[in-house]
């Protein structure tokens, strides 16, 4: 399934281009997925939680697939620091094994 998700969000860098809001690219990657017929959940809300606590502090995925991979489209230059600690907190706070 990764593989499925990597090769659609090349093919649609490759043909809409560079310099678009990373909504454009998730709503695009989102379309072709779900046309694939893959479960696909758009802005999921990623509760924190501690303890027994849960709190929706408003952290949302642009896209869980299959309930098992997370994907954070950036529309960037270079990766910054805290975007890989962030999708492995995503990761571990959606039980999601990829992202």
């Amino acid at each position: 399934m990764s593989s499925i998700v990597i090769r659609e969000a090349i093919d649609i860098y490759k043909t809409i281009g560079p310099g678009l809001l990373e909504k454009v690219y998730v709503e695009c990657l989102y379309y072709h997925l779900i046309k694939l017929g893959l479960k696909v959940e758009k802005e999921k809300a990623i509760p924190v939680i501690f303890e027994e606590v849960k709190m929706d502090c408003g952290y949302r995925a642009d896209l869980i697939v299959e309930n098992k991979f997370i994907v954070e489209a950036k529309s960037i230059d270079m990766i910054a620091d805290i975007h890989i600690p962030r999708t492995i907190t995503y990761l571990r706070f959606s039980n999601c094994k990829l992202g």
